[in-house]
């Protein structure tokens, strides 16, 4: 059924349009254009899907397509039918599956960052940044010689107002005797993440969905599979303090970088968190060339 299908498109679709190259100059641009596009979407997929659970995944059904279209130049009767039926629901399987992947990656899309990053409107917010970098991280290391829990919750493109609506509301500005205030034990707010948007703390006591994967190491407290519970739904990056050790670790993409120096911690946010305007960083990588090459 798939080899059918792509064969009906490839003689509709694909001959047809070879065949009217000769045509129009316009014919054979547009075509190049097509190309170029699908070609640019492709890539943009994979190395999106490299980088989540659902690699591994999309290998196992790469397979199972070759094995379909096997089954049929053999003459497997059986075995195409039931493998063409299951691949008749394929989509909605997919769907299924991938669908906080999917609905991460479109969110992504509807942010503006790309865009007011090639204007550089973000530009004015870099030093106020990475001045609130430097505060979290001066509170996440009181709080880890303190041996004082917490969960910080750093929002980047992905707005995350569904997760913020379940603490208590703050809208303050960011300062480290705060944050360490905040997770004083045995007070009001200390149980649950805080939500820093838009260089503020947006709520404190927040809750947030716990990862439930199998590979995820078992002498992980709640607090560290919140953290990568959150990071795998938004882009959002988290600092975790471990209550029992006092180690600091960061969330990122659904996993764990654990026990990092306060030197760390800051390259990690800073990269993470501070955009550059596309011509500073295209002016970088030609100075990093030029430098290779003298």
């Amino acid at each position: 059924m798939i080899g059918q299908t792509f064969e009906t498109f490839y003689e509709t679709q694909i001959l047809d349009k070879i065949n009217n190259l000769h045509t129009s100059p316009l014919a054979i641009i547009t075509t190049v254009l097509d190309l170029v596009i699908v070609i640019f979407l492709i890539y943009k997929a994979f190395k999106m899907l490299k980088e989540t659970r659902a690699w591994q995944l999309l290998k196992g059904i790469a397979v199972l397509i070759v094995i379909t279209l096997l089954s049929g130049y053999l003459n497997l009767t059986i075995l195409n039918y039931v493998l063409t039926s299951v691949m008749s629901y394929g989509v909605i399987m997919l769907i299924i599956v991938f669908q906080p992947e999917l609905r991460r990656a479109l969110e992504q899309l509807g942010t503006t960052n790309k865009f007011s990053r090639f204007l550089g409107i973000d530009q004015d917010l870099n030093a106020k940044k990475k001045e609130n970098i430097y505060k979290i991280a001066i509170a996440a290391v009181e709080l880890s010689n303190q041996k004082k829990g917490a969960l910080i919750v750093i929002e980047r493109d992905i707005k995350i107002q569904d997760i913020t609506a379940t603490g208590i509301l703050m809208n303050s500005e960011i300062s480290p005797q705060l944050l360490v205030n905040i997770f004083e034990p045995k007070t009001p707010l200390h149980d649950g993440a805080v939500i820093i948007s838009d260089n503020k703390i947006a709520a404190a006591s927040c809750m947030l969905p716990l990862a439930d994967d199998k590979d995820i190491a078992r002498e992980l407290g709640t607090r560290h599979r919140a953290a990568i519970g959150i990071s795998k739904e938004s882009d959002a990056i988290v600092v975790v303090v471990s209550e029992e050790t006092g180690k600091i670790s960061i969330a990122k993409d659904g996993t764990l970088i654990a026990d990092v120096r306060e030197d760390v911690l800051k390259k990690i946010l800073i990269k993470n968190l501070i955009t550059e305007p596309i011509h500073t960083s295209k002016s970088k990588k030609s100075n990093e060339k030029k430098e290779k090459n003298s």
